[in-house]
């Protein structure tokens, strides 16, 4: 039987409550006897949707609901046009500011904060409602992004790069969350989609955004661009996101946040990204100042989760039932792999369009778009998809699939591969990816009540974004080391000292490559072209796992009702909520 949330009593909407573990799976083994259902081929027991529930769910809402979605897709664009629009720049910015072998830092220090401090921010967010830490989350974006467009040496730009991943992070993960309090699951997967429509629009127009302002302006744009999206994102939250949260005294809250954990978390990260940084490119793997940190790390994650599990830890900040049923945790594991793949792609494809067809920046933003447009209709589908049939396996089995072979068939370009040719190859992976974005995050709630929903999707989003970490390190260090094999076929001492040193990634640009004689550049082009050949094989190899796991997964039924304490805020309780404060202790 359901049980009272302390929203209940303290003013929150009647008829919402949050069911007990063992009354959510009760619900889950006898909902035959609750709503329609069929029995899968598998056995697993799938409701069907009443002819008019879709009607219902959206004619049942008000105003106040359709007006946040608004909003949190103008802050989806704002996340996603930084995603894309920094690929296509990056070389000028490295040559630009003399980076030299400290670029990775550009995106790993975005990712080192846009990553670890997910899990707070999720028991952030229970504690203190979703409303307020999204704002400040876009607020930090904000202003990563006006420090970073003003950086003038290497170091500035790496640290407004943390500051804005720190705010990234955040938004993107409140996003999903607040999706996940306002949407049953069984419909989760629709609007999912939507949001993902207006992230690919970001990730459509940043490559070329990216490009252009490289060639037509200053880079420094390419930071400042955020600023007044920022802003206008922070007038539409501010008015338009008011959802329910529990009250509580703020000694209370402060309670329930996880501070050992999340420090192990912090610390465990951040070591295990600086080994990444450095391993094979400017220190070997077996160079103890890469094993130690590694080490280190991973030891600090294993305490961590045993930490987590123990009786000492009374508010875990990612609860290791969270990973107690097969489907959760495959579903994580393809999430991790999935998102590997996705700086694979967004930071390679620029190297393989500027110094192997030697094309310029802005026309490399223009062709990276097939990667990006080839995923709307596949999400949008997986949406409709889920929603109809409230199953999620056959999805991950094709964009597994799908992903493995597209960034297989990577390896075949080279210098002289058709427009065709690179258009059609993109459009392979890009069909999976829009499969798998929709349908992950339902799949890792399937078995979890609504009441896991802020730490499945912030433990969701760590796995994302710690899948992201190796996404950069893996092909770089992969493409580093087969460049410097190859230097061998470059005869020209000068340009193979330039290329060698990790620096390869750096002057990948159309300009340098054509400041030497055309018998230079056609070897420069051959290695780059061989470097970047293994790197696809590689990726393809690893994304094949997923669909090995993919197939281990099970269907469990999604849910088409919704229990939670952070719904919308309706109006009448806002005033009364307000008139209250004078009197709050």
């Amino acid at each position: 039987m359901a049980t009272k949330t302390k929203g209940d009593t303290e003013g929150d909407a009647p008829d919402i409550t949050v069911a007990s573990r063992d009354a959510f799976e009760s619900d889950q083994s006898n909902s035959g006897d609750k709503q329609n259902s069929s029995i899968s081929g598998d056995g697993v027991q799938q409701p069907t949707k009443d002819k008019n529930e879709e009607e219902d769910f959206a004619k049942g809402k008000s105003w106040r609901f359709w007006a946040i979605f608004p909003a949190i897709m103008f802050t989806t664009l704002l996340s996603a046009i930084e995603v894309t629009v920094l690929s296509t720049a990056m070389p000028t910015i490295v040559h630009e500011l003399d980076v030299g072998n400290s670029y990775a830092w550009i995106i790993n220090s975005f990712l080192l904060t846009s990553t670890a401090f997910l899990p707070v921010i999720g028991q952030l967010a229970d504690a203190w409602g979703r409303r307020w830490p999204t704002i400040i989350s876009v607020a930090i974006f904000t202003v990563g992004s006006g420090i970073c467009g003003g950086a003038n040496n290497a170091e500035t730009l790496i640290v407004g790069r943390a500051i804005q991943g720190l705010g990234s992070g955040g938004l993107n993960m409140l996003i999903d969350l607040i999706i996940c309090d306002l949407i049953p699951l069984r419909e989760r997967g629709k609007f999912i989609g939507l949001v993902n429509l207006v992230f690919a629009v970001g990730l459509f127009t940043g490559p070329f955004i990216g490009g252009s302002i490289v060639q037509q302006t200053s880079w420094r744009w390419v930071f400042w661009i955020s600023v007044p999206i920022g802003g206008v994102s922070l007038l539409m939250l501010y008015a338009f996101l008011r959802v329910n949260y529990v009250h509580a005294p703020f000694k209370e809250r402060v309670k329930t946040i996880d501070y050992i954990g999340n420090i192990m978390v912090l610390g465990s990260t951040t070591a295990i990204l600086y080994a990444l940084t450095y391993a094979g490119t400017e220190y070997a793997w077996t160079d103890g100042r890469v094993l130690a940190p590694l080490i280190i790390g991973l030891a600090g994650m294993v305490a961590f989760h045993s930490y987590e599990a123990s009786r000492f830890c009374s508010h875990p900040t990612i609860p290791p039932h969270l990973f107690g049923n097969r489907t959760s945790s495959i579903a994580f594991l393809i999430t991790f792999l999935h998102a590997l793949m996705t700086p694979w792609t967004l930071y390679f494809l620029p190297v393989y369009f500027q110094a192997v067809q030697l094309v310029s920046p802005s026309r490399s933003g223009v062709q990276i778009l097939p990667t990006v447009c080839a995923m709307i209709p596949p999400a949008l589908i997986a949406g409709q998809y889920l929603s109809r049939t409230g199953r999620y396996k056959l999805l991950h089995v094709v964009g597994s699939i799908f992903m493995a072979a597209g960034l297989g068939s990577f390896a075949a370009l080279n210098r002289d591969s058709s427009t065709a040719a690179w258009v059609c190859l993109q459009m392979i992976p890009s069909f999976g990816n829009g499969l798998l974005t929709t349908s992950l995050l339902p799949a890792v709630q399937a078995c979890l009540t609504d009441e896991d929903n802020a730490s499945s999707t912030s433990t969701w989003a760590y796995v994302r974004s710690y899948g992201a970490i190796w996404g950069v390190t893996i092909p770089a260090t992969t493409f580093n080391n087969i460049f410097s094999r190859n230097l061998w076929k470059i005869s020209d001492p000068a340009v193979r000292a330039a290329l060698g040193g990790g620096n390869a990634y750096s002057y990948a640009a159309r300009d340098f490559i054509k400041s030497f004689p055309v018998e230079a550049q056609n070897e420069i082009r051959e290695v780059y072209t061989d470097a970047l050949r293994i790197s696809w094989a590689v990726a393809a190899g690893i994304m094949g796992l997923a669909v090995v796991f993919s197939f281990f997964e099970k269907d469990v039924a999604l849910r088409a009702s919704l229990q939670t304490q952070f719904g919308i805020k309706e109006e009448q309780k806002e005033k009364d909520e307000e008139a209250s404060k004078p009197g709050e202790k």
